[in-house]
């Protein structure tokens, strides 16, 4: 595990690098030793140095002007530090690779753990190559653990095989039950099964235990890797395994720090049955990274429901990728123009504002995912980054390119190229931890306006369509930015409904998608995502003004591309200024309105209410449901014995909210203002906030004291 050093820590690390290069045998360096106070070559690469990581060894030095790229030569070294092997070019470095392109950095990798190497580094102008550097030897870093010291002598069957066999799902699961049962910063939960029943396991990590529920972890602010979607992309999983030793056993202050701020949620397998049988997709051949937002197998299932329990606010989805041109951590944030910007702009900000500055320093090379032009990573919503962008969460792809490729000619070797995905992986879920850390009020701040934004049903519907991706500031060959999935005419909405309507076939009736004995119905799936639905007479009523309103049209709305089921657009159907008192029977949608006087909701009548003011009190007894988002109200708020959902997000309130006696799922209270108390008693599940709080001048009492 490599942990970030002090000044002093770095200082010595390199000064004992750059004296090895002083000490190493001339027969060590292919030719006569260099002396520290000889006279350079011309165009001699000076100050190279080596710092080692877990599976990767930092090579830098210093700029040579007029240098086309840089050769980084490796050659194994034996006891006595003489040669043990050939030297090979395993890298090279160019000025185009990463944002800190005046100061060359290169993370060598592909080498077993714990070994002795010797590297030298030359420019090259145009074709013709330089002198190589005054070579610099040392030891890499052996498997993290201590090996007589209990639960860090675990490995992996990839780490006791040094990257020649992947783990099995049988050492998988002996390898998670020992750190379950060794380190009481890990609960292992299972989270579902695949369609083989398979258990699809989540590792809960805290300090110095993790919290004991799903909505005491929620309350934590979490952070969650998806480790292997594909059966056939093992590199991140094998990352996680052995990231999740690490955080169960480490004593690093910094991290331990972490971990008792917050939860790191690990999903390792998540398709056993297509790592069962070294296939991209499931036991059914479905590609699950595209059915995260239709949800009709068994394991997108378990994991959105996961999302929905456990809330994590920030995530990593691991894939490998077959493009050798690219980079090599090519990401992506979630592109859909449904996603609100706030969270558009902090995955954006994770990946070119950390990711990219910390891979400069460590030698990686992080890029857009596609990047070469390919016609990938769009807009698609049923891909994981896009359905968790849409869900509020602050999220990124990472693709490990699984071929060595020219700035890396080395890794042609099997062994080599796995082992240098898989530590590159393990250095990319190490660093969003830390950018967790560093960036949680921003974090939090982004999702907090997503959710009051998106329930207040504000702004067009895009049914496909992506954001654009510059190309700077990872340069790459061609200069090309991802592809632009630019949305067409037919897939723009301007006016958004109020809800969609669906009849109780659609919403109850049995489904032909979905795997044989496994297949689930429309309520059920809803209610995987974790959306409110309001049973009206024979009919459901799924209003937008929710906290993943971007989602919903694109399951619910018949112009929706991929779309789970065409329901009735419900439109709002008062709007305006309305003098005098509203009383509510049947369906009131009111949108961008100005009531002035009272309203009254009537038992079985819903009330939807967005961007509206309301100068007068707002009392609900025994409704179907109760929605009031992003509006203002003089008066007070009370909602007693309403037997659907109520949902007050994003609204100004002068004067008391009581929330009492309501049958329906947990009621949803969060980003309001309020001036006055906030009473909640008698509620058959308590209110909650999605971590998003409220403001309130006056005491907050009972079910509603922590919101």
């Amino acid at each position: 595990m490599r942990y970030r050093r002090t000044t002093a820590g770095v200082f010595s690390a390199l000064l004992a690098a750059t004296l090895a290069a002083t000490a190493v045998p001339a027969q060590a360096q292919g030719g006569p030793a260099l002396a520290a106070w000889q006279q350079a070559e011309p165009n001699q690469v000076q100050g190279l140095t080596v710092v080692q990581g877990d599976g990767y060894a930092t090579l830098s030095w210093t700029a040579l002007a007029g240098a086309s790229d840089y050769q980084i030569e490796r050659t194994p070294l034996a006891a006595d530090g003489t040669a043990a092997g050939p030297a090979v070019i395993s890298g090279v470095w160019r000025p185009n690779r990463q944002i800190n392109n005046t100061s060359p950095t290169f993370a060598d990798a592909g080498f077993a753990p714990g070994t002795r190497w010797q590297w030298r580094v030359r420019a090259r102008v145009g074709t013709d190559p330089q002198p190589y550097s005054a070579p610099v030897a040392d030891t890499t870093r052996a498997h993290w653990g201590a090996p007589d010291t209990p639960g860090q002598n675990l490995r992996t069957q990839w780490e006791n095989t040094l990257g020649a066999q992947y783990t099995s799902d049988v050492d998988e699961y002996a390898y998670t039950a020992a750190l379950d049962a060794l380190s009481d910063r890990v609960r292992v939960v299972e989270i579902g099964r695949t369609i083989g029943n398979r258990p699809i396991n989540m590792f809960v990590i805290g300090y110095p235990t993790p919290p004991a529920t799903p909505a005491a972890v929620a309350a934590t602010n979490p952070l969650m890797v998806n480790c292997n979607v594909h059966g056939n992309e093992p590199g991140d999983r094998e990352a996680c395994l052995i990231m999740a030793r690490q955080l169960a056993f480490t004593d690093d202050a910094a991290t331990l720090d972490r971990l008792s701020k917050t939860t790191m949620l690990i999903v390792p397998t998540l398709n056993g049955d297509g790592r069962a049988a070294n296939s991209r997709g499931n036991s059914t051949g479905q590609d699950l990274n595209r059915d995260y937002s239709l949800i009709r197998q068994p394991e997108t299932r378990a994991f959105v429901e996961m999302v929905r329990d456990y809330r994590p606010i920030a995530g990593y989805d691991g894939h490998e990728y077959g493009n050798s041109n690219t980079g090599d951590l090519p990401m992506l944030p979630p592109r859909h123009q449904n996603v609100a910007k706030g969270i558009f702009d902090e995955s954006q900000h994770m990946i070119e504002g950390h990711m990219y500055t910390e891979g400069a320093k460590d030698g990686w090379w992080a890029c857009p995912y596609g990047c070469t032009g390919a016609n990938v990573g769009l807009g698609e919503e049923t891909i994981l980054r896009n359905t968790l962008g849409l869900k509020n969460v602050v999220n990124s792809l990472l693709e490990l390119r699984s071929s060595g490729g020219p700035t890396r000619p080395d890794e042609g070797n099997t062994a080599n190229n796995r082992r240098r995905k898989t530590y590159s992986a393990l250095w990319t879920f190490h660093q969003f931890l830390t950018y967790h850390n560093a960036n949680l009020t921003k974090i939090t701040t982004a999702r907090a306006e997503a959710i009051t934004s998106q329930a207040a049903n504000a702004g067009r519907i895009v049914f496909r369509g992506s954001r654009p991706i510059e190309a700077y500031p990872a340069p790459h060959p061609g200069e090309n930015p991802p592809p632009l999935d630019a949305p067409t005419p037919e897939r723009i909405l301007e006016q958004a409904p109020c809800a969609y309507r669906l009849t109780e076939e659609q919403y109850l009736g049995a489904r032909t998608d979905g795997p044989e004995g496994g297949r689930t119905t429309v309520a059920q799936r809803l209610a995987a995502h974790g959306w409110q639905v309001v049973k009206v007479g024979d009919e459901y009523l799924v209003p937008l003004t929710q906290p993943e309103r971007g989602l919903v049209p694109l399951l619910l709305d018949g112009q929706a591309v991929e779309g789970l089921v065409a329901g009735e657009r419900v439109n709002p159907n008062l709007t305006g200024t309305r003098n005098g008192p509203l009383t509510v029977t049947g369906v009131t949608c009111v949108d961008g309105a100005a009531l002035r006087g009272p309203v009254r909701v009537q038992p079985g009548a819903v009330l939807i209410v967005t961007g509206t003011s309301i100068n007068g009190p707002v009392d609900a007894t025994g409704a179907a449901g109760v929605f009031l988002t992003g509006s203002t109200v003089n008066g007070p708020v009370r909602v007693v014995g309403t037997r659907g959902p109520v949902s007050v997000v994003g609204t100004r309130v002068s004067g008391p909210v009581d929330v009492v006696n309501n049958a329906g799922s947990a009621p949803l209270l969060a980003g309001n203002t309020v001036n006055g108390p906030l009473s909640c008693t008698g509620n058959a599940v308590p209110p909650v906030n999605l971590e998003v709080a409220n403001a309130v001048s006056g005491p907050k009492s009972a079910q509603c004291s922590r919101l």
